[in-house]
């Protein structure tokens, strides 16, 4: 089904407009605070075991809750 271009363009109105770029500099801090993040969640779910596998748990009765209802 082709769309014509009225409808098209209607369409594009209701789209979210796209964030600007953020600058180099900005874009690596991000990057770094965001790899650093991941780094200290990985270190702190392998120095607790249990918080980790009581997480899963949870999510996995919750999904399953999810299902049945």
């Amino acid at each position: 089904m082709a769309l014509t271009n009225g409808l098209w363009s209607a369409n594009l109105a209701f789209m979210a407009p796209s964030p600007p770029r953020l600058d180099p500099d900005r874009r690596r801090r991000r990057l770094e605070l965001l790899a650093a993040l991941a780094s200290a969640k990985s270190a702190r779910e392998s120095s607790q075991p249990q918080r980790l596998r009581r997480a899963r748990l949870q999510e996995l009765i919750a999904m399953r809750r999810r299902l049945v209802n």
